[in-house]
């Protein structure tokens, strides 16, 4: 059954894109599907909208981290997000002069209101009013068809899918980072582009993400999905795989006294 299968399928191969996901990767958390409704899109069933469903607004990363960690598909809209850079990135709020003027970041990340301007520039945003919804499911409960996959993990795992995407073609994958603003990296950058992306969180994902120290992301287009799990297959089958296998077979060297002994043990055996 391929990833473009008609409509009531397409739920079986986000599980099975999952379940490959999980197997080659060991992930600690679900991977993630995502998806950007825009106006009047009816959204799918069984989500929780968090102004509705959790009485809260919520950040994005926080929404997404729901979805990875509780395993619950989180719907949300410009009245569900607390954090004003995302409302404004995200096209839910005017991108106003105050917003331009860079004080957002002034101060905090930037030396200055233009180089707090230049990391506004930097993020990559929707049009105002152009998406009304976004989602965030764990991939292997999706029942709609995500833009995007998203997982998270350590630095290992994160070069164990940069290994599976690169398989076919090879080269190298670019991915650029101002370390603000990750959700836009995560939701957007990748389906505005179409290509893989290393995500570095950004400390708002730390705090209200509660995402680790230890911890990196990766987003792929989700019609990318067998590609992906070939990739991972074929690079496993080559040797190039999670845990990364250590190299234990050599001969150790030990302290001199030790060594000592070992060789009073050898006279002893010469005799």
């Amino acid at each position: 059954m391929g990833i473009d299968d008609k409509e009531d399928s397409l739920e079986m191969d986000a599980a099975a894109l999952s379940g490959h996901l999980e197997k080659h990767l060991r992930v600690h958390t679900f991977p993630v599907g995502i998806k950007s409704y825009k106006p009047g899109e009816p959204l799918p069933d069984k989500v929780k909208v968090p102004s509705k469903h959790l009485g809260i607004k919520v950040a994005i990363c926080q929404a997404i981290s729901i979805a990875r960690r509780y395993g619950w598909s989180m719907a949300f809209s410009g009245q569900d997000i607390s954090c004003p850079l995302a409302k404004a990135a995200f096209g839910f709020e005017e991108r106003n002069e105050y917003y331009t003027s860079g004080k957002l970041a002034e101060g905090m990340y930037a030396s200055c209101g233009e180089a707090g301007g230049k990391f506004e520039e930097a993020l990559v945003k929707y049009d105002i009013g152009e998406y009304a919804y976004v989602v965030a499911a764990p991939l292997g409960r999706a029942n709609f068809t995500p833009d995007t996959v998203l997982v998270y993990g350590n630095s290992a795992q994160v070069l164990r899918l940069l290994n599976a995407c690169l398989y076919k073609k090879g080269g190298s994958l670019t991915s650029d980072f101002s370390g603000r603003g990750d959700c836009t990296d995560i939701v957007i950058k990748g389906k505005k582009t179409g290509e893989p992306q290393v995500i570095l969180p950004c400390s708002g994902d730390r705090i209200f993400g509660m995402t680790a120290d230890d911890e990196m992301a990766f987003t792929f287009p989700f019609g990318m999905g067998e590609e992906v799990v070939e990739g991972l297959e074929k690079t496993h089958a080559g040797g190039v795989r999670y845990p990364i296998p250590i190299y234990l077979r050599y001969h150790a060297e030990y302290p001199k006294s030790y060594q000592e002994l070992e060789a009073l043990w050898q006279k002893q055996r010469e005799k």
